[in-house]
């Protein structure tokens, strides 16, 4: 009985992680919480910045980052009058290490995309080609505009 015990404990925690990982994966999925990530990648902002640069409204940033701050991926400090909030990193290399199971999954297919371009790359002509002979037929047809009108000048 004690090993199925400590069997059903381990299978707890396992699956505990487990949901809490997907938790994380439905909070992100949210495009205005992604949103607000992404601007907070680069620095920490009030809820006023934030309102401001994604035209939401103030209620609506305050919920998603009260969602973010519960879910750990968000803390704020106060800063006079604003409150200040910035990325945690802990959740995403949780995430991240989760995700590296898979990368084998997609980095091989990404190589390929790029050995593809490469290889299309090399086999179209360069920008200066088609330039030229668009030059070229510009050109003739100006000529053939002005050799008209120097033939019809010469008639009358």
């Amino acid at each position: 009985m004690p090993g199925a015990l400590r069997k059903y404990t381990l299978t707890r925690i396992c699956l505990v992680a487990y949901i809490k990982r997907m938790e994380s994966f439905e909070i992100i999925a949210e495009p205005n919480r992604r949103a607000i990530l992404s601007l907070l990648v680069s620095s920490q902002q009030s809820v006023g910045e934030i309102e401001r640069q994604l035209r939401m409204t103030q209620p609506t940033v305050s919920k998603h980052l009260r969602v973010l701050r519960e879910a750990g991926f968000v803390e704020s400090t106060v800063d006079a009058q604003r409150r200040l909030y910035r990325l945690k990193p802990e959740p995403f290399q949780e995430v991240d290490a989760w995700l590296e199971q898979f990368r084998r999954f997609w980095s091989d297919h990404v190589d390929a995309l790029e050995r593809h371009l490469d290889r299309m790359h090399s086999a179209t002509p360069t920008k200066a080609t088609p330039a030229k002979k668009k030059a070229k037929r510009n050109r003739r047809g100006a000529n053939r505009g002005n050799n008209s009108r120097s033939r019809n000048h010469d008639r009358s």
